[in-house]
């Protein structure tokens, strides 16, 4: 039903796996930000501001997943597997 909502209002399993991408690099910047701007309150306050933002990139990429599902159910997948794997002859 989710699923279903975000694919009408145009998110594609693209969307979110760049999203989930994004979450990494986010929390690495997090973390190095957290321990400079906040100098003084240790190292385990910046790992829990990485380890937060770092808990985003598995949602984004099971809703990717998701996504990907429907959009094959769907018939509005953008890539086919056959497209990326050469096809062999048999014999």
């Amino acid at each position: 039903m989710i699923i279903k909502k975000m694919h009408e209002m145009g998110v594609r399993s693209e969307h979110a796996y760049l999203a989930g991408m994004a979450s990494i690099g986010l929390s690495v910047v997090a973390w190095m930000g957290s321990r400079k701007m906040e100098a003084g309150t240790g190292v385990a306050r910046a790992d829990r501001w990485g380890i937060f933002v770092g808990e985003w990139a598995p949602t984004f990429f099971g809703l990717g997943l998701a996504l990907s599902h429907y959009e094959q159910q769907d018939g509005t997948l953008t890539a086919d597997v056959h497209e990326f794997r050469p096809t062999r002859k048999a014999g």
